[in-house]
């Protein structure tokens, strides 16, 4: 499996590759930072697992889960991309969000991944306003969790 390339000088946000003046095969470098762009433009994952698929498609992206084995090790929680053979990975930023496939989620980073949790139905009872109530509170509270509210708005 061919070695990540790990470059001098990048952007701040998606490590990027900064090309700079006399630098000789400016086309690789380029061609990296197209590469990684079409990775992440889409904010999706194919699934958040621990262990790097055996025969990933060119450009599939995965969220690096929290044990992970082979050449995932040493980068939890990060965005891993199978570019031109090689595993490429971009750090998570907060407020990051991305769409997993495999769960039909949205996840958003915020000193690691998260969810919404889907909030209890309410069931009846003999005071069904306050179990609707609570309801509402929970779906809140669930939205403002994958960035739908602001955190600080409660």
């Amino acid at each position: 499996m061919a070695v990540p390339i790990h470059f001098p000088s990048t952007t701040p946000n998606a490590a990027l590759p900064l090309l700079f003046s006399g630098q000789a095969q400016k086309e690789f470098f380029l061609n990296q930072a197209f590469s990684i762009l079409d990775a992440l433009l889409p904010r999706a994952v194919e699934q958040h697992t621990s262990t790097p698929p055996d025969n990933p498609a060119e450009g599939a992206c995965f969220l690096v889960g929290p044990d992970p084995i082979d050449g995932w090790a040493g980068h939890i929680d990060e965005i891993a991309m199978w570019i031109a053979g090689a595993w490429q990975y971009v750090s998570p930023q907060d407020g990051m969000q991305v769409f997993n496939r495999e769960t039909m989620a949205t996840l958003l980073f915020e000193a690691g991944w998260s969810a919404a949790s889907e909030p209890a139905i309410p069931t009846g009872g003999a005071t069904v306003d306050s179990e609707a109530r609570a309801a509402i509170g929970e779906l809140i509270e669930a939205l403002r969790m994958i960035g739908v509210f602001p955190r600080n708005s409660a």
